[in-house]
């Protein structure tokens, strides 16, 4: 019996022990029971949000990544010029500093395809703005030579797109990317300056009205009102902000703006891309991806370059090496010229002006440009344009078909005994009376007597201007 009670005792105190066991474990948490469920939904969000954002960076990037290559394939690479060179390459200058960069800049006037509603297309191909961009090896400063159309230039033998080939003649500029492209005027350049083209940049008239466009205009200064038709230009007097298609009239018009003549354009151009450099860099467009993205978008659609410039990060890169080089330091002037003694709506080079700045590019040595109208510039070299103030003894000019490089530097072109074979264009004949006057008496700045040769420390020093000045300065 008592074994009985002993087992009915135990056998109902097994449950009552498990009942207190499962009471013990249960009075553990809260009486509320959030305890253990609030951190897994805390971590539950974390990973959520964890995840979103991985999401939104993933698209981001993917994003970037497709406005990059939609703006990499958009740039046009000049091969056939690159194979060309490649074939003279013993006869080109050699690099001398290799960390500065020149850089040939030629706008074209093509007609073609939407360039279109600025002409009518006959066919041919004509270099109107040439530009040689210097930038110096230590990024402080940059200088812009102009190289006018109608200079007078040994033109090597170039390549006819046709596969044919000319025979090397003294001619008009301009004729060379007539005749051959960029890569027949490259060569004319290096035979002229001795200085190697280590890029090339081809800009048609869409692409400087895009880029214009793309900065929200430019700001120049009229003296008068301007009511052109040839150029569709309309303008009121005084400070103006320009947008591209009015931009593109601006820079362009011959009859409405100035005395008519290629010199006083060529400054219009100069003053306008000083601008434009100035607009960009104080507007922070590099380092603002809202505005920089548009300007991408229009140099890329709408330029030519060489292989070693048909990148996106090629031309960013480039352009960011610009960034800090002070506004007074991006100068602008036009290689030393005066009328040519044989036909005074062309241009001869001035010597030894050109040569000693065609030296200075070619060595990377500073070059001192002064601002129109700033006051007489001293010093060795001091060439303005190349032109003469009316009673000033000036460097003696080249004769007619005289070397143009620099003497002793390489690609010097040997004597010249060649008639000028260029009949020349009929609108480039406009402002011809200007030229005369103005061409002769033009830059060269009153009392400055030319060195007979510039020192290796020596700045020669010439007129133009720089991305500092005022637009009505």
């Amino acid at each position: 019996m008592d074994t009985d009670v002993t087992d009915s005792a135990g056998t109902l105190a097994e449950p009552e022990a498990r009942a207190g066991d499962e009471g013990a474990g249960d009075s553990g948490p809260p009486a509320d029971g959030g305890g253990p469920a609030r951190p897994r939904r805390r971590w539950r969000w974390l990973r959520w949000a964890a995840l979103a954002t991985a999401l939104v960076l993933l698209a981001a990037a993917g994003t970037a990544w497709w406005f990059y290559r939609q703006l990499d394939a958009e740039i046009t690479t000049d091969t056939t010029t690159a194979v060309e060179l490649r074939t003279y390459e013993r006869e080109r200058p050699r690099p001398v500093v290799h960390d500065a960069r020149n850089i040939l800049v030629l706008g074209s006037d093509t007609r073609s395809g939407e360039n279109g509603k600025y002409g009518r297309d006959d066919g041919t191909r004509r270099a109107d703005t040439t530009i040689l961009l210097h930038i110096a090896a230590d990024r402080r400063s940059a200088t812009a030579m102009s190289l006018p159309r109608d200079l007078m230039a040994e033109i090597p033998s170039c390549r006819r797109d046709d596969g044919s080939r000319t025979t090397a003649q003294f001619a008009q500029f301009n004729s060379a990317f007539a005749i051959g492209g960029a890569a027949c005027t490259i060569r004319t350049v290096e035979k002229m300056t001795g200085i190697r083209i280590d890029h090339h940049v081809i800009v048609d008239f869409l692409g400087f009205e895009k880029m214009v466009d793309a900065v929200d205009g430019v700001e120049v200064c009229l003296p008068r009102p301007v009511d052109d038709r040839e150029a569709r230009l309309r303008l009121d007097e005084g400070k103006q902000t320009l947008n591209g298609e009015e931009a593109l009239g601006y820079v362009r018009a011959r009859k409405s703006l100035g005395d008519g003549s290629d010199t006083e354009r060529m400054e219009r151009q100069q003053q306008f891309l000083g601008s434009l450099v100035k607009k960009v860099q104080s507007n922070g467009v590099l380092l603002n991806p809202t505005r920089l993205y548009p300007v991408l978008k229009a140099a890329t659609s709408s330029l030519t370059t060489d292989p070693g410039l048909d990148s996106l990060k090629d031309l960013y890169d480039l352009t960011r090496s610009l960034q800090g080089i002070p506004t007074e330091k991006v100068q602008f002037l036009t290689v030393p010229r005066q009328p040519w003694v044989a036909d005074i709506n062309r241009d001869e080079l001035v010597q030894p002006d050109a040569g000693r700045l065609f030296r200075q590019l070619r060595d990377d040595k500073p070059v001192t440009v002064v601002p129109r109208g700033a006051g007489d510039a001293t010093g060795p070299g001091t060439g303005g344009d190349g032109q003469n103030a009316p009673g000033t003894p000036g460097a003696p000019s080249a004769a007619p078909g005289a070397p143009s490089a620099a003497p002793g530097g390489p690609g010097t072109p040997g004597p010249v005994d060649r008639a000028d074979p260029a009949g020349g264009e009929g609108e480039q004949n406009a402002g011809s009376a200007g030229k005369a006057e103005s061409g002769r008496g033009g830059e060269r700045n009153p009392g400055a007597s030319p060195a007979p040769s510039a020192s290796a420390e020596s700045s020669p020093t010439f007129t133009g201007t720089n991305a500092a000045v005022g637009v009505c300065e």
